[in-house]
């Protein structure tokens, strides 16, 4: 939802908020429309939509077409990655934001500022669109559409430069954007899907070669505490944790493990 249009503070992505919250929800989910309805112009047929976004259940039906199906609710095992197992020709994402980090990054985090420092697999720096890209391509699914703001886009197409990226803003700083309009947004979601479409042939799976190794750097030497005591990770120094294993699904649900589990010692 950080990489909606016009988006560019927490309040108006948090579920909390009674007054900026469900308008730009809205706007979010008419994105997501936008995504779908331009899919469906260059010849999509079934779509899944996996709500992504805080407690994950802020997609309004009313906006959807009325023959998508939604995956919602948190805790899910495989996050914002749910659903990928099924055999889809290409993944979208939508509404993105750069990774922790990244400059120029619009509310820049990945998955939660509050816990995670820094990630990176194989060596390469990862956003969240870095992250659920490969997760995706261990199905052997290609990502060929990111929407949200410059720095997320680009971040993303250096390492998968096939995708198509709409930008629906430019960053001035963490806070703050030169945004298209909403309705501008859509027209530009809606183009950048049709082409994303009509280029699947060159998209490829984006992959980690085995052994895969997530190396994250966290907030506080409190939280490497307790995600030490999980089986599998090494301490490689004092906020700074290592994990290896063969398989994405794998590495992907460590990740998720820890910063879950990391969160519980942010006010230790």
């Amino acid at each position: 939802m950080e990489g909606t249009a016009g988006v560019v503070d927490w309040t108006q992505v948090d579920p909390n908020n009674a007054s900026e919250y469900p308008y730009y929800r809205r706007v979010m989910s008419q994105e997501v429309r936008a995504a779908i309805e331009g899919a469906r112009s260059a010849g999509a047929r079934d779509v899944l939509v996996n709500d992504s976004h805080w407690y994950m259940r802020n997609l309004l039906w009313d906006e959807l077409p009325e023959d998508v199906r939604v995956i919602s609710g948190y805790r899910k095992p495989f996050s914002m990655g749910e659903g990928l197992e099924g055999g889809f020709d290409c993944a979208f994402f939508t509404g993105y934001h750069a990774g922790v980090g990244e400059r120029g990054g619009v509310m820049d985090h990945t998955y939660t500022a509050r816990v995670i420092y820094d990630v990176r697999v194989n060596g390469v720096r990862c956003s969240e669109g870095h992250l659920n890209a490969a997760l995706a391509g261990w199905h052997g699914i290609p990502v060929t559409l990111i929407t949200g703001d410059r720095a997320a886009v680009d971040q993303l197409r250096r390492e998968l430069p096939w995708v198509t990226g709409v930008v629906v803003k430019e960053p001035i700083g963490r806070f703050s954007a030169n945004s298209v309009s909403p309705a501008r947004a859509r027209a530009l979601i809606r183009e950048g899907a049709a082409e994303a479409m009509r280029r699947i042939a060159e998209a490829r799976p984006y992959r980690f070669e085995p052994p895969i190794a997530l190396e994250l750097d966290l907030v506080g030497t409190a939280m490497a505490d307790v995600v030490e005591l999980i089986p599998g990770f090494e301490r490689t120094a004092g906020r700074s944790l290592r994990f290896v294993h063969e398989d994405f699904p794998t590495v992907y649900q460590a990740f998720i493990a820890a910063y879950r589990l990391g969160g519980t010692a942010i006010d230790e």
